[in-house]
């Protein structure tokens, strides 16, 4: 429901609507389908409310083009051309990031924290309205970029700046920190079966 009411009321001195407009940190994770997809229709929703859109992704090949990115990255251009909605950023890791001249390939693990130190410095800048860190939680599991420092920046952050990370097994520090989390579960999947991804679903 867009706009329920909810269970309970806490006790925090804020107003409805003072506790309503927070900027949230949102974490969809776990081993089913649409962590992503749920993240990017966000950022179709954000796009709408006029928000700037920057899109990161931690681990995705730059040679597999998803059909959100040419969607999202149209949008943006039509916010350029008209000045509706907001401006759209895309991303990839495995392209090497845009902002430096060495490819992600020759080391990822440098190429995770040069990524998560651009998304620093812009959510000090308060550069976005909204940030969807893709796969995000891979680099963090595995050590790339240390937890505690990813909870002290986004508990810090400035502004008005939400913030979404997907990816399988989310740390705990960061689930502890996060205003809304989903856990994506596999009930069935095509792929059980032997089928490939198919185009307009997985891509």
């Amino acid at each position: 429901m867009a706009q329920g009411t909810p269970e309970t009321v806490p006790n925090d001195g804020l107003t409805t609507k003072q506790r309503r407009n927070r900027p949230m940190v949102i974490v969809n994770q776990g081993e089913g389908k649409g962590k992503s997809t749920a993240a990017f229709g966000m950022a179709l929703r954000g796009w709408n409310q006029g928000w700037s859109i920057g899109v990161f992704q931690f681990v995705k090949s730059a040679k597999w083009r998803i059909g959100e990115q040419t969607a999202l990255e149209a949008l943006g251009k039509v916010h350029e051309e008209t000045g509706q909605g907001g401006a759209v950023e895309w991303h990839k890791m495995g392209s090497g990031w845009s902002w430096t001249r060495k490819g992600s390939e020759d080391d990822p693990a440098q190429a995770a924290r040069d990524g998560w130190g651009e998304v620093k410095r812009r959510l000090a800048e308060q550069i976005h309205g909204l940030y969807v860190l893709d796969e995000f939680t891979y680099p963090v599991e595995w050590g790339w970029i240390d937890a505690d420092e990813v909870v002290e920046t986004l508990m810090n952050r400035p502004g008005f700046q939400h913030v979404v990370i997907t990816g399988r097994r989310c740390p705990g520090p960061i689930l502890e920190l996060a205003n809304l989390v989903t856990n994506m579960t596999k009930i069935k999947h095509p792929f059980d079966e032997g089928q490939k991804g198919q185009k307009g679903i997985e891509w």
